[in-house]
């Protein structure tokens, strides 16, 4: 008797509810509120089979950009997933947007996660850490008794029947997948910047999500390899969105990959289609509070195919050696008097954007009373902002022998393509140290005072060029003379025996 009172209760309480909703008077809609950044761990005690979570909540802004979740020891980051929640209290709307980080325990036991923040539209969220207990993988359940409710049958679903599985539709998205280059054609051995790019409008984030982009990233690369380039890839980073705008729209770009190519022949640079695939989540049609109202699903973005002419460099002597790009001039010495026969340092570098890896050094011509030494190569290469350039430095010792101003442009001279005025142009030293002193015709090298071996050996040796085999000559006659020195001693003591 109490329990049908108890259910006659619940249905009037049903059917009254709309009626006491009507009686609430209709506020006006609020204005969003301040933009707010939380952190929230998850469990602190779980199994190994299961993840654990960081995630940060935004709300009352759309997501701009966000630092690196931070890396766990004794955890493997596994993936990342959003979640785009919006609340109507009381005729204020509100949006939130939590990005979840799911971490795989590598074993069982107890893990310290150490205090951290995250920046997040330019905001800081702070977290104390936590203490983790990794525990064993649960058993297999035990099968219902008979009679029992199947599960997920509440005492409310055996009243009214079982609710009708949800209705999902998949909404329509603004986001593609585009491969750019920066040039549409260029010369031999002059970069092209290449990037791979997703974009989607900051209302489509709730719906898409990566899915397993390490899988498929190296099938990517092998698609954007060229045989006839030379490649210098970016430095791999968490991929995180940057607004930008197109046609006056504001979009999210998530920048996959980039490269710089740096064709070494007039063939074509040849890109493929590129296809990458995603998750995107189906709305439920009627959303129920305390469900997530999603379906996953997939969808595969492609990328046109891009062609980039090539073209030869204008006739010139030294086409086949010259580097291209748009250098500078960067000399330097490391003293300011010069006297003959004292040796000094001579740096000639070459800073610029270009392929550097084919920066061949000067070639120093010969000159009557100057020796030169190296040189030694020191390259710095910089990957920023969709270029690539640094700069390359050669160092040279020299030696004058002879007094007078010492004219470094006509010894040392490179040669390059620049391809921004399609000219030849030439790098010159523009130091004309001069040398002060006698004539020096000895070497500029001093033994050393306290090893009587480079006093009297090492000038006092002879300069003529001996054989490659003379060694070996040298071997055998002391192999002939031992044998022979060794018979006289064996016949000595052979006499002495008689």
């Amino acid at each position: 008797m109490m329990r049908f009172l108890g259910w006659m209760l619940l249905v009037l309480c049903t059917i009254a509810g709309p009626q006491v909703w009507a009686q609430q008077p209709v506020r006006p809609p609020a204005t969003t509120s301040a933009v707010r950044v939380e952190l929230e761990l998850g469990r602190a005690t779980f199994p190994v089979t299961e993840y654990f979570t960081i995630s940060f909540r935004l709300s009352g802004a759309p997501l701009e950009r966000y630092s690196a979740f931070p890396d766990l020891e004794g955890f493997k980051k596994s993936g990342k997933s959003s979640t785009t929640t919006t609340r109507i209290v009381e005729g204020r709307t509100t949006t939130e947007l939590t990005i979840t980080q799911r971490y795989a325990a590598y074993a069982e036991g107890e893990y310290t996660i150490k205090p951290f923040s995250m920046t997040v539209n330019g905001q800081v969220a702070r977290s104390a850490g936590a203490k983790l207990t990794v525990g064993q993988a649960p058993t297999a359940t035990a099968p219902p008794p008979a009679g029992s409710a199947p599960q997920g049958i509440g005492l409310m679903d055996l009243l009214f029947g079982k609710p009708k599985p949800q209705e999902y539709v998949e909404p329509k998205d603004n986001a593609f997948l585009a491969l750019v280059p920066d040039k549409t054609s260029v010369y031999v051995g002059e970069g092209v910047h290449v990037g791979l790019y997703f974009y989607l409008t900051p209302s489509d984030q709730g719906l898409l999500d990566f899915y397993n982009f390490p899988g498929q990233l190296p099938g990517i690369l092998r698609q954007l390899r060229q045989r006839t380039a030379w490649e210098e890839s970016f430095n791999e980073q968490e991929i995180v969105p940057e607004p930008v705008t197109m046609g006056g729209k504001p979009f999210l770009r998530y920048r996959l990959y980039e490269a710089e190519y740096y064709p070494l022949n007039s063939e074509p640079l040849v890109f493929g289609e590129v296809a990458l695939q995603m998750v995107k989540y189906r709305l439920a049609k009627k959303p129920a509070e305390g469900l997530d109202n999603r379906m996953e699903g997939y969808k595969t973005y492609r990328a046109a195919a891009r062609t980039i002419a090539v073209k030869p460099l204008p006739p010139h002597p030294l086409r086949d050696q010259v580097a291209v790009g748009s250098y500078q001039l960067r000399e330097a010495i490391d003293r300011t008097a010069f006297r003959t026969g004292q040796a000094f340092t001579y740096t000639f570098g070459a800073e610029g954007e270009g392929n550097l890896a084919a920066l061949n050094a000067p070639v120093v011509q010969p000159r009557t009373g100057l020796e030169v030494y190296g040189p030694d190569v020191q390259q710095e290469l910089t990957r920023q902002a969709g270029r690539v350039g640094g700069r390359k430095v050669f160092r040279y010792r020299l030696v004058a022998r002879q007094p007078g101003v010492l004219p470094l442009d006509s010894l040392l001279q490179l040669v390059y393509f620049d391809p921004e005025t399609g000219r030849y142009d030439t790098l010159r030293p523009e130091l004309r140290p001069t040398v002060r002193g006698a004539v020096r015709t000895e070497l500029p090298f001093r033994a050393r005072t306290d090893d009587p071996y480079y006093q009297a050996v090492l000038f006092e040796a002879s300069n003529r060029l001996q054989p490659l085999d003379a060694y070996r000559d040298v071997r055998r006659y002391a192999t002939y003379i031992l044998a022979g020195l060794l018979a006289i001693a064996g016949w000595g003591w052979w006499q002495a025996k008689r």
